[in-house]
């Protein structure tokens, strides 16, 4: 008797975590990603969460393969519009959501709560693993990724452009006081290319932005 599989969505922020996330959930066979939804700003150019480019999130999921949803929201409303959206995806027939947080205790009753209120399953692929593994898992199996914005009290501009590779992970290990991950904000990512992409994203990188105490690098699409 075949496994029945279930139609899932990616929490999509054009980051490292959800970009392994969604590697993961793609190599298990009970499991289908139809959709990646990402938040983005009232005015629709930046997401919610990284402030990558509308446009370059469109992109990313083009070099994929998988349809992505964005809905324009305030911190304010965040949840209620998220919540219309996947209540959205629920109706085409999705059952579970796919989430890249790693150990914040308040993401994850978060994230528990409003699936439960919209009836999805909430799958974390990544939760309480080990941040340096993780990381080492990403670049071996060729995920590519750069810095595009730094807590300018853990990091300054100079990370802006960074690969994410090896030397990245022993020059942030050096510091000695920021989260391999950035799990707490110390800095975001955004991938352009890896194993769950058919092709690679072009971009052109823009100049950096000091905004309430957090760098910013402009990524225009090529």
């Amino acid at each position: 008797m075949s496994q029945k599989t279930i139609n899932t969505f990616v929490s999509w922020s054009g980051g490292k975590e959800t970009s392994l996330a969604c590697y993961r959930t793609m190599q298990k066979k009970d499991l289908e990603i139809k959709y990646l939804l990402n938040m983005v700003s009232e005015d629709g150019m930046r997401s919610r969460s990284h402030g990558i480019s509308s446009d370059l999130l469109r992109a990313q999921a083009e070099a994929i393969g998988i349809p992505i949803f964005q809905r324009k929201t305030t911190w304010k409303n965040y949840e209620e519009e998220f919540k219309k959206e996947v209540s959205v995806f629920v109706k085409k027939g999705v059952q579970a959501g796919v989430f890249g947080d790693i150990d914040l205790q308040e993401h994850r009753d978060w994230v528990e709560r409003v699936c439960k209120e919209v009836n999805i399953k909430p799958i974390l692929p990544l939760w309480k693993e080990e941040r340096e593994k993780l990381l080492k898992e990403f670049i071996h199996v060729g995920f590519k990724a750069i810095v595009i914005a730094t807590n300018g009290d853990f990091l300054g501009k100079e990370w802006l452009g960074r690969e994410i590779n090896k030397e990245f992970i022993e020059d942030l290990r050096a510091l000695g006081d920021v989260d391999l991950c950035g799990e707490k904000g110390e800095y975001h990512t955004f991938v352009y290319d890896g194993p769950i992409f058919k092709k690679s994203v072009e971009f052109i990188i823009g100049k950096k932005v000091l905004k309430d105490k957090h760098w910013f690098l402009e990524l225009l699409p090529n």
